[in-house]
């Protein structure tokens, strides 16, 4: 279900979060998506850059093929909810402290599985 194609702007211009087709289904319907389990442990919504994403998925989304990518734009983000902060190997990942608003939500796409339970990243993400 990819929205209408259009260049992505450049790297930490977007950063992405990860869920499942029926809780974006739900944030359409509500203007905001609800926070994961692990989302509203943390007290955060949990984001990652390009370079980040193969990594989340494997360790917290394997082998799951309901799942959607959702390309999120930092500019439309509320200002000073996001937080860089270290995480997994002391990378820095992005934490927003707000609600996920879908009008912040650049395009969406299918994260779909190959033969080995591996999730197949799009095309044409920012490197």
């Amino acid at each position: 279900m990819p929205e209408p194609s259009a260049p992505l702007p450049p790297d930490d211009a977007v950063v992405f979060k990860i869920c499942a087709h029926a809780d974006w289904v739900r944030a359409r319907a509500l203007g905001l998506l609800a926070p994961s389990p692990d989302d509203a442990r943390d007290g955060y919504v949990h984001l990652s850059r390009t370079g980040q994403l193969k990594g989340t998925l494997e360790r917290h989304f394997r082998g799951r093929g309901d799942l959607v990518l959702l390309a999120v734009r930092v500019d439309r983000l509320p200002q000073q909810a996001l937080r860089w902060e270290r995480s997994r190997g002391g990378e820095l990942f992005p934490h927003l402290y707000d609600s996920l608003g879908v009008a912040s939500v650049e395009r969406v796409f299918d994260l779909p599985l190959d033969m080995a339970g591996v999730h197949a990243l799009p095309e044409g993400l920012p490197a």
